[in-house]
This record gives C-alpha cells, sequence and structure tokens, in this order.
C-alpha cells in the first residue's frame, strides 16, 4: 500500500505556491535585481525585500511492516512576491538580499538533514510536520536576527560578519545541499 503526501510550506504565501513563479536556490547563481519583479511598498523603510522560503514534499510506503520514505526538499524565491526601488538600491543592498535567500538554503539542508536522521513511525504525518514546524520557526528567527543585527544592511560590520556566518553555515551543511 503506497500513500503520497505532499506538503509544500512558504513563507509569506497567499496565494497557492502552484500560481507562483518560483526559482530555486542555486549556488552557480546569485540574485540579480531583474529577477525581483514585485512592485514595491513604497510606504515602507526599505529598498528591497527578498521573498523565499522552504518547500518539501515527500511520499511514505509500508510494506511488510516497514516504512520507507522519499522527500524533495527545496529553496525558492518568489519573483513576483519581492521587489526593490531602483533609485535607492547598490550591488552592497543585492548582497544583503541574496544572503536572506542563502540563509533559506541553509535552513533547506537542515531540514533534508533531519529528515535522512530521522526514524518516523509507520504514519510520519505529524511527525514530518513537526519537523518542519521547528526549522522554519528557526528560519524565520534568524533572518529577523539577520535584520536586526545587520540594521537592514546599514550596519556594514554586522552584515560582512553575516555574510560570512552564512557562507561557512553553507559550507559546514554542504553535504546536504540538493
Amino acid at each position: 500500500m503506497k500513500f503520497l503526501v505532499s506538503m509544500l510550506f512558504c513563507f509569506f504565501l497567499v496565494t497557492a505556491e502552484a500560481d507562483l513563479v518560483k526559482m530555486q536556490w542555486n549556488e552557480n547563481r546569485q540574485l540579480t535585481w531583474n529577477d525581483f519583479q514585485g512592485e514595491p511598498n513604497r510606504g515602507d523603510d526599505f529598498v528591497a525585500s527578498t521573498n523565499s522560503g522552504i518547500s518539501f514534499s515527500f511520499s511514505y510506503q509500508t510494506r511488510n511492516g516497514k516504512m520507507t520514505m522519499d522527500y524533495e526538499v527545496l529553496c525558492n524565491f518568489y519573483p513576483e512576491l519581492s521587489w526593490y526601488k531602483p533609485d535607492l538600491v547598490t550591488p552592497y543592498i543585492l548582497k544583503h538580499e541574496q544572503t536572506h535567500f542563502d540563509i533559506s538554503e541553509l535552513f533547506a539542508r537542515k531540514l533534508r538533514k533531519a529528515m535522512a536522521e530521522t526514524t518516523f513511525s509507520n504514519n510520519p504525518k505529524e511527525e514530518v510536520n513537526a519537523l518542519y514546524e521547528v526549522i522554519e520557526k528557526a528560519r524565520q528567527a534568524m533572518q529577523n536576527k539577520y535584520d536586526e543585527e545587520s540594521e537592514h544592511s546599514k550596519n556594514k560590520t554586522a552584515e560582512l560578519q553575516w555574510r560570512e556566518f552564512v557562507a561557512q553555515e553553507l559550507q559546514a551543511y554542504d553535504r546536504w545541499k540538493s
């Protein structure tokens, strides 16, 4: 008997994910301002906003009392939900936005690792969802801490420390990249 369970979760989505254009994280491709296709919120103090998050799907099969699971975890950037104010941005700001995307990739890797290392019951749906919730909460907390400590990129020392930290963490979780 085969059960297919698909769960898709994304940061700040109000529309069905299937309707959204998305771009998967790729270590060989950095964001460009052309990727940011959303309308800027002129009332915001920010000059750019990156909308990224983690999506996953999994299926499992129980045969002779033994459960096997397949899963896929993706880190996505949502161009139509990401925006910038062209007259106010710089390459430095673009790197700040890239780091937000990189943080989401870091947590996609952490979720892949957790999925691989967890022994699930024969009905893993709730367990997988709980695992995702823990990882997603930590991802959001790191995104907020990054903006807070870097003052949304205004604190250049903190900004550079964060970039280095995220790069080191991505390297530490290199085994778990897709």
